[in-house]
């Protein structure tokens, strides 16, 4: 096992190296690129930057700052990347658990972010694995910018992540587990909102998302997506299509009071909603 070391980035050779690694794992353009200098003023201003070194070299980082959101002062999770040479070693994982160390440190109850839901790793890792929830959906939230768009002409929808680190029990989704301590949810039974249609499209192998069910009334329903939506990446209709379908799905319930609290990652993929009486 390599050895792992998390700490506080402060020094001008950090955050470059911080550019670095953001242009290897996403190739944005410049212009897409978090600077130096926004990670040099928000360092002083009290962000919370911190970089995954293995045998010496930054592998990853994590680089997040103080917000405010409906008049609550929270710290807000703006950038995390691994190389992908280190990726498999649950950096991610690990940066994300010192972020949380920091918060509380810094007198936070809060951490908060943004993700595509059509990314199911991400979606497994932010709900799943560190226990966080969703009730907000931002349609096209960063615009057409080419570089966020999950693909050609797709908007930048993403999901407002809501990670109460003060609670202990934030991974306790439910009463009901198995003998490893994770989760059972039975994917038959439970109502979906959105699931795959039954047989694939064409000869491709590739689902189209069935029609959707807006008035369940249950108290956990599931909402499926792609489990690997780039493999999709010659079809931006069925990526569109997809979208359109979780966008709508999760709006509607999410204003019915609904959380995303849970993800199923298996060989299909599910966001597990609550509902408000039956939150974890």
């Amino acid at each position: 096992m390599a050895r792992v070391r998390i700490k506080k980035l402060r020094e001008f050779s950090e955050f470059e190296a911080c550019i670095k690694i953001q242009k290897e794992v996403w190739r944005h353009p410049d212009i897409d690129i978090t600077p130096t200098h926004q990670f040099c003023i928000s360092a002083e201003m009290g962000a919370v930057i911190l970089g995954a070194f293995v045998e010496g070299e930054m592998a990853g980082f994590v680089y997040s700052f103080p917000a405010v959101r409906q008049g609550k002062l929270h710290l807000h999770s703006h950038l995390l990347a691994v190389l992908p040479r280190y990726q498999g070693l649950g950096l991610g994982k690990k940066l994300k658990r010192a972020q949380r160390d920091e918060a509380l440190r810094a007198g936070y109850n809060l951490v908060t972010w943004t993700f595509d839901p059509l990314q199911t790793r991400n979606a497994n890792l932010n709900l799943q694995a560190l226990g966080a929830m969703s009730r907000t959906y931002l349609a096209n939230f960063y615009g057409m910018t080419p570089s966020l768009c999950i693909g050609p002409g797709i908007p930048t929808d993403r999901l407002l992540i809501e990670w109460p680190i003060q609670n202990k029990g934030a991974a306790a989704k439910t009463k009901r587990k198995n003998g490893k301590g994770r989760m059972d949810f039975d994917v038959e039974r439970l109502p979906k909102a959105l699931e795959r249609e039954a047989t694939p499209e064409d000869e491709s192998g590739f689902y189209a998302p069935g029609r959707l069910h807006l008035r369940i009334m249950e108290p956990t329903i599931l909402v499926e997506v792609p489990k690997d939506v780039h493999a999709l990446k010659d079809r931006p209709d069925l990526i569109a299509a997809w979208q359109t379908s979780l966008r709508k799905a999760m709006t509607n319930y999410f204003a019915a009071g609904y959380r995303a609290g849970h993800f199923l990652f298996d060989d299909r993929c599910f966001y597990v909603l609550f509902s408000k009486r039956s939150l974890p």
